[in-house]
């Protein structure tokens, strides 16, 4: 597999084409961001642990009968991919208050959200990624209604899965977000799944082990995602 030009470089991720145009290089940088790109630092070994946590977390899902886009680890920073046409919504599912929530809604942080809750935000940094509908993304065409109804029941599944795993390393699935892509017609859940883009707080003490860490200044970032990935059964330096 040839990785050849760039064609994408996110706040913490460039995508390369390859010379197989239905496979791409996904390449995670020690980039971290926060408050839409206004914070911006290097964490070192960022890359690498969200490389491994993402591919670990990936072929969980697929185990649990889940498409997504990852094929395999190629580099402690590089994972081979599958090319997906990306709806430009990200799926967010809320089991605990926390974060915009609480800001938007003026709840208080840690209430259990019986049954969690679903929401769609835009992906368009110039807007501040806001919050939109079903509605929205049907009426704009940013997807099908049928791919959209798809990629809200995949993100449920990924809920029943990820909480259960992570409970069973002694944590809470706060909340987290999801893209999807279509690829041969199918539903595929792409981008990744790292303590960026969720947030887990421990069981019994509360303690926040995900990006907040970073949002907040609390420090030991890296050392929390590497305690995260630990508690769940992975081995960073295999």
């Amino acid at each position: 597999m040839e990785k050849r030009e760039e064609l994408y470089a996110g706040k913490a991720k460039s995508v390369f084409r390859t010379d197989d145009p239905d496979k791409m290089v996904l390449v995670f940088r020690n980039d971290t961001s926060a408050f839409d790109g206004k914070r911006i630092e290097q964490l070192d070994r960022k890359g690498m642990v969200n490389n491994k946590f993402n591919a670990f977390i990936m072929t969980k899902l697929q185990e649990a009968g889940i498409p997504t886009h990852f094929e395999k680890l190629l580099s402690d920073t590089e994972s081979l991919v599958k090319c997906l046409d990306m709806m430009p919504v990200e799926c967010v599912v809320r089991n605990f208050a926390a974060g915009s929530l609480c800001r938007r809604l003026g709840v208080e942080e840690g209430i259990t959200l019986t049954p969690p809750t679903f929401e769609l935000f835009l992906k368009n940094d110039e807007l501040g990624d806001p919050m939109i509908n079903e509605s929205h993304v049907e009426s704009f065409g940013w997807a099908k209604a049928a791919d959209l109804a798809k990629a809200k029941e995949l993100t449920y599944k990924v809920n029943d899965v990820l909480k259960a795993l992570f409970a069973e390393g002694g944590m809470i699935l706060v909340d987290y977000k999801l893209e999807f892509g279509i690829f041969n017609g199918e539903v595929v859940l792409g981008d990744e799944f790292s303590p960026d883009g969720c947030r887990l707080w421990d069981a019994e003490t509360k303690e926040k082990l995900d990006k907040d860490r970073f949002r907040q200044g609390l420090g030991g970032v890296i050392e929390a995602y590497e305690e995260v990935g630990r508690r769940i059964g992975m081995d960073f330096d295999a």
